[in-house]
């Protein structure tokens, strides 16, 4: 991850913070395509006190969780308080079916922060299928029919961040 995508999470967080609390109880984040490859939110997170979970699809460093299956996690219903992606989406090949995998394991209430690309040169990790546009975002979000009040914008001139809201 590069640091202008952790400036945008820390951002997202600190809006998420200011809306549900950030002391008691713990609030339970997952992040989704946590590898370590070049850099984390885990510090991000615990800084604030927050108990983070970082899940993969394959062992690495950083990773709490390895899930077999990239459209189903190893999680109960509304497990997460808050789930975070950074520079994963684009590397998502069904995102129509992974958003909402998200919204699963997020409990009502919560909130689903995610930082991707909108522009930028092919990099793959395996692979690299998507640029997303705020419309888009909007649609993927949409599909769901469990998320509401988004912000969703460009952000810079190759990121685009995406915040909702679980419906309760």
């Amino acid at each position: 991850m590069h640091a202008e995508s952790m400036r945008l999470m820390r951002e997202m967080l600190g809006k998420v913070g200011a809306e549900i609390g950030e002391e008691t109880p713990p609030v339970r984040l997952l992040d989704v395509g946590a590898r370590d490859v070049n850099g984390t939110y885990r510090g991000l997170v615990e800084r604030k006190g927050w108990k983070y979970t970082g899940l993969d699809l394959q062992p690495g460093p950083n990773v709490d969780v390895v899930a077999e299956d990239p459209f189903r996690y190893p999680f109960e219903d509304e497990a997460f308080d808050v789930v975070i992606s950074g520079g994963t989406m684009e590397h998502v090949t069904e995102i129509w079916r992974w958003i909402p995998e998200l919204v699963r394991v997020l409990r009502k209430g919560g909130a689903l922060a995610i930082c991707t690309h909108w522009c930028i040169q092919e990099h793959r990790y395996p692979v690299d299928c998507w640029r997303i546009m705020p419309d888009g975002m909007k649609v993927l979000f949409d599909l769901t029919g469990s998320l509401e009040r988004y912000e969703i914008r460009i952000a810079n001139a190759q990121d685009i961040t995406a915040l909702g809201w679980r419906k309760v």
